[in-house]
């Protein structure tokens, strides 16, 4: 008889090797054990394949049992959630979905945990969403729901936790949970989170996201750890009916002379260190190489200043923060969130219009504070530097400004879905400033390359 245990994240698996055949692409021979051992992820295919073949096993892994999950309110899926949980259910309860922010991801996972009746794992990537998700959760089914992480360690038959806490526990928890679904699942690729996945015995899956893609092209490993594609929806099929109306606006900005003369010389000697020094940005390679040859010498340690320099110019001029003022007066009344890809000029924002900032240095007790007062109203303004392009649930943000960013195409549409959650007679616009005849310029076309921006007429010139 085959015997299976779970054993710190994996599945030690004791028996005769012709009992194993139907399942030795699934396992491998452990010296130090003396027996075959699996990923935990397998644990469904090889007992579904033992017990299809007739082959006697006793399963001692899991530890999740039917449940009876009953929603407190009926849900009312729209029809590209009741799309999404039908494919995903056709794919035998694994799989990726992807729709836009604000189209209702967490309905979905809770029509998933109706439709599984296992104790369930929900996969978060910051201890904003965790609480999200259990507040509503709670809300949902009307039962205790756990936490594991930002202090917390309470299992419960629905559990919530970060990706982080996850890493740190699965070893003893992997055989707790029968649904796994993670949200926000394009982290999961990640060599640093992707064992949350693989050391789960979970034979349900169901991952979430808005995009997908990844800019290392590992989507492929989140197939591979969660299931099939199950379905997908964009933001231009649902905007106007579940999503906001929105528009695009470009704001070209033109440094002022003395800034411009700073940046072209700045950018010039960065750019020339890194000619002679044979680096070439355009290889994987090339930033790790002027990293190192700029930390070797005085000479490379100005290259590297006058880099952060017209980096800083390019991102926080004068002539951005004119516009930046501008747009707000524009928009006086509205929720406006503003969007920065560093901390330095999210503080310069901050310190030049007094408005709140948050970035990854703000503790969690100030953060709540500030998310709840810009939630109700009390702080119409928000500036936060890349911490809040996932996880932030205001309807009411009708307005964005994309004051800095990099060139991924997911952060961008990250920063596009906040402000398109749904509201009677909501107009959303997104802002993008962009600093002309520099680094920005190309970008600004890197991260437009998906279809939420590549709308005729959609993007305009603003002028203060």
């Amino acid at each position: 008889m085959v015997q299976l245990f779970f054993d710190q994240g994996t599945i030690k698996i004791i028996g005769a090797k012709e009992d194993l055949a139907s399942v030795d692409h699934y396992i491998m021979w452990d010296e130090r054990s003396d027996c075959f051992r699996s990923e935990a992820r397998y644990y469904g295919p090889i007992v579904l394949t033992l017990h299809r073949l007739k082959t006697k096993f006793d399963d001692q892994v899991k530890k999740f049992t039917p449940q009876s999950f009953n929603a407190a309110n009926e849900f009312f899926p729209r029809p590209h959630q009741q799309a999404s949980i039908d494919g995903w259910l056709k794919a035998r309860r694994n799989g990726v979905v992807v729709l836009p922010t604000g189209a209702g991801k967490t309905l979905v996972a809770r029509l998933a945990i109706v439709k599984t009746q296992r104790d369930t794992l929900i996969l978060v990537p910051t201890i904003n969403l965790m609480h999200q998700w259990h507040e509503q959760l709670k809300e949902a089914f009307g039962v205790e729901v756990g936490l594991l992480g930002g202090g917390d360690r309470q299992l419960e038959a629905i559990t919530v936790s970060t990706y982080d806490s996850a890493l740190i526990y699965m070893d003893s928890i992997g055989d707790r949970f029968g649904l796994l679904i993670c949200d926000e699942c394009h982290h999961l690729p990640a060599a640093s989170t992707r064992l949350a996945a693989v050391m789960s015995i979970a034979p349900f899956r169901l991952g979430l996201t808005a995009t997908p893609e990844r800019t290392d092209g590992q989507e492929s490993d989140l197939y591979d750890l969660l299931g099939p594609l199950c379905h997908r929806v964009e933001i231009n099929e649902l905007e106007g009916q579940y999503l906001a109306p929105y528009q695009l606006e470009h704001v070209p900005v033109t440094l002022d002379p003395d800034e411009r003369e700073a940046y072209d010389s700045a950018y010039q000697h960065y750019k020339s260190f890194a000619r002679s020094s044979g680096i070439n940005f355009g290889r994987k390679e090339g930033w790790s190489q002027f990293i190192m040859l700029c930390a070797r010498s005085k000479e490379g340690r100005a290259a590297y200043a006058a880099y952060r320099m017209q980096k800083k110019l390019a991102r926080a001029s004068r002539a951005k923060l004119r516009q930046v003022w501008g747009i707000l007066r524009r928009h006086k009344g509205e929720r406006v969130i503003l969007f920065t890809d560093d901390n330095a000029t999210a503080y310069a924002i901050g310190e030049t219009f007094f408005l709140p900032v948050i970035t990854h240095k703000t503790k969690g007790s100030e953060r709540k504070e500030i998310l709840i007062a810009f939630r109700d109203g009390t702080l119409p303004y928000l500036v936060n530097s890349r911490v809040l392009n996932e996880g932030v649930d205001v309807p009411d943000v009708s307005v964005g400004i994309i004051v800095s960013g990099s060139g991924s195409v997911r952060e961008h549409v990250q920063r596009l879905g906040r402000i398109l959650r749904p509201k009677e007679g909501k107009q959303a616009v997104l802002y993008e400033l962009v600093s002309e005849d520099t680094a920005e310029q190309f970008t600004s076309e890197r991260r437009r390359q998906h279809t939420a921006y590549q709308r005729q007429g959609t993007l305009e010139s603003y002028a203060d």
